[in-house]
């Protein structure tokens, strides 16, 4: 018998997962510990991650345990958060449905959990799984009490008091201003109050996508501010707004000076005279007073469907 005792734990252990809404995977102490922490938020724009902006939560965590959330993928940022050293550990939850963010195990885990990353994938699992669950005031609750959170990619797009959900595939620029209420313009409010992010949208691969139309027609269906986010690049924020670029390439920080002229369904788009500010490596930003420390500042419009600068 127990040379049969291996086979059965293996066996068992395959079923459960197999049969599970979630899957859990945890490198380093997987015992919980208790770690002061300080806020701040990591806002991502897809790519390679950027380390720093990782090194910054893990000291945020005071050293705690930082977890993964995501709805696919792998618990690669696993053994990633632990080679940079400094975590007590590093675990992921994936969770492949709804009835997952109700689980009393994963509500524990985020509970416990001294800084949250919201890994890339698709947003509109993660609004359809997430929003309005015991998970999504579990995560709310995290944001209040000052536990670092940060996202890359789709993580990043539901982080900003607006989002776009992807709920019907994503949108390219072309069709976006052609038609700002395209089908697949499907956009949505309040799923994390996070106070530096209040009245904006944000997007992600910004300048290797061109999604600087996509984004103003965001912008111009919810009056909102935007900000775009460039690949290998990351927006460091305080919980007063103020904050720092790191990495490769630049924030896009966009406010409309006026109403945009025609936004209306079936109709080109036209937004004009939207300011526009670029932030790059080391250089400061605020996000509540929209101003930067950078002289890489222009206006673009979007005329007709046409985007201009």
């Amino acid at each position: 018998m127990p040379r049969l005792l291996p086979v059965f734990v293996c066996v068992a252990f395959a079923t459960l997962n197999a049969q599970s809404n979630y899957e859990h995977n945890v490198a380093g102490n997987a015992q919980d510990v208790q770690r002061p922490t300080r806020s701040g938020f990591v806002l991502m724009g897809g790519g390679r991650d950027v380390e720093a902006a990782f090194r910054w939560m893990i000291e945020r965590s005071g050293g705690g345990d930082f977890l993964v959330l995501r709805a696919s993928g792998t618990d690669a940022y696993n053994g990633f958060v632990m080679k940079l050293g400094g975590a007590d550990s590093a675990e992921t939850l994936i969770l492949k449905d709804r009835s997952a963010s109700s689980e009393p195990f994963v509500l524990e885990r985020v509970k416990n959990a001294e800084a949250i990353w919201l890994a890339g994938g698709n947003q509109w699992n993660y609004i359809n799984f997430w929003k309005d669950t015991p998970l999504s005031k579990v995560l709310q609750s995290a944001i209040d009490r000052g536990v670092p959170m940060g996202g890359t990619s789709a993580g990043l797009a539901v982080l900003g008091e607006h989002y776009f959900s992807a709920e019907h595939g994503t949108i390219q620029t072309a069709d976006a201003v052609k038609d700002p209420f395209h089908p697949k313009m499907a956009l949505g409010s309040g799923f994390l109050r996070i106070p530096p992010l209040a009245g904006i949208i944000t997007d992600s691969h910004f300048a290797a996508r061109t999604r600087q139309g996509r984004l103003l027609a965001m912008m111009a269906r919810l009056n909102a501010r935007g900000l775009g986010v460039d690949e290998r690049t990351a927006v460091l924020v305080e919980p007063d707004g103020s904050g720092v670029v790191a990495g490769e390439g630049k924030a896009w920080m966009l406010r409309g000076t006026a109403p945009p002229e025609v936004c209306r369904k079936s109709s080109p788009l036209t937004y004009t005279g939207v300011e526009l500010i670029r932030v790059g490596n080391g250089q400061k930003l605020d996000l509540r007073e929209w101003t930067a420390e950078t002289t890489d500042r222009t206006e673009i419009s979007v005329l007709e469907g046409a985007v201009l600068r």
